[in-house]
Parts: C-alpha cells; structure tokens; sequence
C-alpha cells in the first residue's frame, strides 16, 4: 500500500478491518434518510480502545480528520463525512462488549458499538433495567446515544443519556485514552469532564466505553390511550398524571388526529382504538415496581378522574402486554407513515412544557398564513417538552416542490422555539444539517465558550469536522 497513512491503518486494524473499496465504503457513506452521501479516504474498524488511540495518532500526525460512527442511525448528518473524500471514517460497532455487570452498584460498562437492544437485554438478564428506549434501538450504538445525549420515550421519568451515565473512556483528539469509568454518583474532584464528551457530537474525542445506570425491573408496565380535544387539555392530563402517579408516570406522548389518521392510512392492519375521531391523543405509561394490580388501579383512578373532570374526552386503557404494544406502535409507526406518505419537513424541537399550547396554536397559523393547506404532523414527548414538529405539503403540491421552502418554513418554526423559550434541537443533535442555524440562536457568547472548548482539546480540529461548528 503506498499511501503510508493507509498502511499504518492496515498494520493496527488489519487489512480486513480497513475499508477502501468504493463499494464496500458505501454504507458508512451515507445519511439514514438518503439526503447526502459523502466521501472518504478509508473507512477502519478497530477491535478495542486501544486500536482507536493508535488510530487515532496516526491521523492527528498526518493531520487528517476523523469522522467517529456508530450506528448510522442518526438524522442530522453527525456521522458521515462531507464530499471532500480526505476523512478516515472511524466504526465503532467491533467495540461491543458488555465488560462488567455490577448488580449491587447497579452499574453496566458496556464499550461504545454495543447495540442499544443488547444492552436492554443484558441488564433485564440480570434482573435489572436499563431505561434508554428510542424507535432506532435495535440498530444504534450506545456510543452514538451518548454522543447525541439521545432521549427517547422514559426521558420523563429517567431523564437523557447523559442522566443515564456515570463514567466515560475517551480517545482524545492526540490518540491519548482518558480512563473515566467511575461508578460514582458522586465526584466533587474538578471539572465534569464527562459532560463535555456526552452531546459533543464526536468533535472533541471519541467515546469507547461507558459506565451507565441501571434501575429497578419494572413488576409491571401498563398503557392508556386517552383522547382530549386540545393541547392544552393534554397539558392538564399531564399534570394530574404527576399529581397522582409521581414516579411511576414513565412515559407520555402526544399525537394529532393528523397523525393517527395517517399511521391508519399507510397501516390499516394496527389498532384503531376510538370509533370517533379526537382532536388530540396522550399516550400514557406507567410502570409499577410493586405488582401489577397496584399499577392497574393507580392509571384507572387517575384516568377516571380525568374523565370525571372533563379534562379527558374517553380513554382505552390497555389490559395486556399485547394491547400496550398495539397502542405504542400507533405512536412508534408516525415516522413511517410520514415516510411512506412522501417527504416532510422535519423538526426536533423542545420547549418549556408549559409553553407548548400556545407554541402549537401560534406557529401553526404563522404557517397556515405562509402555506395554506400545509398539513401538521405534531407528536411527540409532551412529558419532557420535546415535539416532533413536521409539515408535509398541501395535498396537490407535489412533495419536492414543497421541500424548496424548507428555509423559509425552518426560520418560521425556529424563530417560534426561539420566542417560546425553546431549543432547535431537543434529542437528535446538530450535526451538519443544522450547523449554520445555531448562530441565529445562540449567543456569541456561548459560541465563543463551545469554540474555545473545541480548539483546547482539539487545537488541530481534525474531530468530526463540520458538525456543530
């Protein structure tokens, strides 16, 4: 091999486990929606951290950037590489060992390409939960969750992945490996470093291992379909679900009839839970750890007093765990819908829950005035404030032709979250695809600090470059 970079890849990972075939590249080229592909030098598969770090040096003395991968499930451009051709692609998914299981700590280390299923899996093997649930779980990495601070269905009860890990181990930007796998709850000994690497995207290191949280096996887990006619009704159902559930109120969903309506129209086989048609839906979970009575009569009396209070409209509260996944598949199966229905404009969103009624009411008519007929595809994890907030075209305008208006409905939509008190990214990240948006939204300031924290641990800037910013 006579590019000597190549050659020193091939010597730490082996000549299997380096990529350079156009067509054998090709997968770790491109995004998951099919919206860019891009290009690369190489793309290497090591076998532990300590392949990572030597790689990792190997780029940084010949001054090529690295672009770290997981999954490929991500959907905002964070883990291709750009059109260049002149990045090392970094795949993680050969760092998947679960290391150790520490029940009495309730602790997992897993390495960074474990899949998220296996993970879920491991820990209810040992008589525990790991409570991380998105809809990519049997494909993304825990590597990729982390560097996306992912969130998912349970974030209202056990918080983002950043609240769901306790130590990291790093590959930094020289190809040094900072050992950070500490089960602590509590390290007052400096600066959170952990906290720069989770949400950074892969642009300051790469993550190889973690140490997470494990939690109580749930005895039983119920769910309730409830039918409401606003947003704002769905708002008081959530407050009286934490008023009389606490702890035990685990997930909560809010879809449109648009939605539901759309997921019967490209899925006719699922549930169809209500005769009529409701303006709004709440999808409640709770999960109990007593037994499975007690969380039978805590949803049933908390529906029924939403019903009695005429702040629900009628409910379908699911009996087994094969109606619970009827109704979570009507949630999980809005995606699909969009994709099957034609292109959308997408947005990931949070906002203060209290401010969602009103973000819904006012953005919708800002959009309505803009492009009549456009049609709302709003859901999402109303019980954490994040919304999943789409537009698909006026029935008639053909799905390319609406999509070359997304700048101008991006800055509608971005410029609400931002009078709304919100973020323009709540779960999925930055990545390229909203790189230039973040100036608009984010002080200088804040800019100035994240640059600074990129040139101090990678004054080279060859992490990830592109992403973020």
């Amino acid at each position: 091999m006579t590019d000597p970079l190549l050659a020193a890849l091939e010597d730490i990972a082996g000549a299997a486990h380096l990529v350079v075939d156009a067509a054998a590249m090709a997968p770790y080229l491109a995004d998951w929606r099919g919206r860019f592909t891009g290009r690369a030098r190489a793309v290497v598969l090591p076998a532990d951290t300590g392949e990572v770090a030597r790689i990792v040096s190997a780029c940084a003395a010949a001054r090529v950037p690295i672009v770290p991968q997981g999954g490929r499930t991500g959907l905002v451009l964070g883990s291709v590489p750009d059109a260049s051709g002149t990045a090392i692609v970094l795949s993680l998914r050969r760092l998947n060992r679960i290391r150790h299981i520490d029940p009495a700590n309730r602790t997992m280390t897993v390495e960074a390409g474990c899949i998220l299923y296996d993970i879920q899996q491991a820990a209810l093997e040992a008589g525990m939960l790991f409570p991380l649930s998105l809809a990519a779980e049997g494909s993304c990495t825990i590597g990729g969750n982390l560097s996306t601070n992912a969130g998912g269905t349970a974030v209202l009860r056990y918080g983002n992945t950043r609240e769901l890990c306790l130590g990291l181990e790093v590959v930094t930007a020289q190809g040094q490996v900072w050992d950070g796998l500490r089960g602590l709850r509590k390290d007052n000994t400096g600066y959170a470093l952990r906290e720069l690497f989770i949400g950074a995207e892969g642009t300051l290191g790469v993550i190889t291992a973690a140490v997470l949280k494990l939690y109580p096996e749930p005895k039983a887990v119920l769910s309730a379909l409830v039918a409401l006619d606003s947003p704002q009704a769905a708002l008081g159902l959530l407050a009286l679900m934490q008023d009389r559930c606490g702890a035990a109120l685990t997930g909560y969903e809010l879809m449109s009839d648009f939605c539901l309506r759309l997921v019967a129209a490209q899925f006719p086989g699922l549930p169809k839970p209500f005769a009529a048609h409701y303006p709004q839906y709440a999808l409640v979970e709770l999960s109990s750890t007593e037994s499975e009575d007690h969380a039978a009569e805590l949803i049933e009396s908390s529906i029924g007093a939403a019903l009695d209070a005429g702040i629900a409209l009628d409910a379908v509260l699911a009996t087994s765990g094969a109606q619970s996944l009827g109704l979570w598949q009507l949630r999980e199966h809005i995606p699909l819908a969009q994709a099957a229905a034609g292109k959308n404009i997408k947005h990931d969103i949070s906002l203060p829950v209290s401010n969602i009624p009103a973000f819904i009411e006012q953005t919708g008519a800002a959009l309505q005035a803009a492009f009549p007929g456009c049609q709302l595809v709003c859901f999402g994890h109303l019980g954490d404030g994040n919304l999943h907030y789409n537009l698909a075209p006026p029935e008639g305008l053909g799905h390319d032709s609406f999509l070359a208006h997304q700048e101008s409905v991006n800055r509608i939509v971005h410029d609400s979250v931002a009078a709304f008190g919100g973020s323009i990214s709540a779960e999925h990240g930055v990545g390229a695809l909203k790189r230039d948006e973040l100036p608009r939204y984010k002080s200088a300031v804040e800019l100035d600090m994240m640059r600074a924290v990129k040139a101090a641990l990678d004054p080279l800037g060859i992490m990830n470059p592109g992403k973020i910013l």
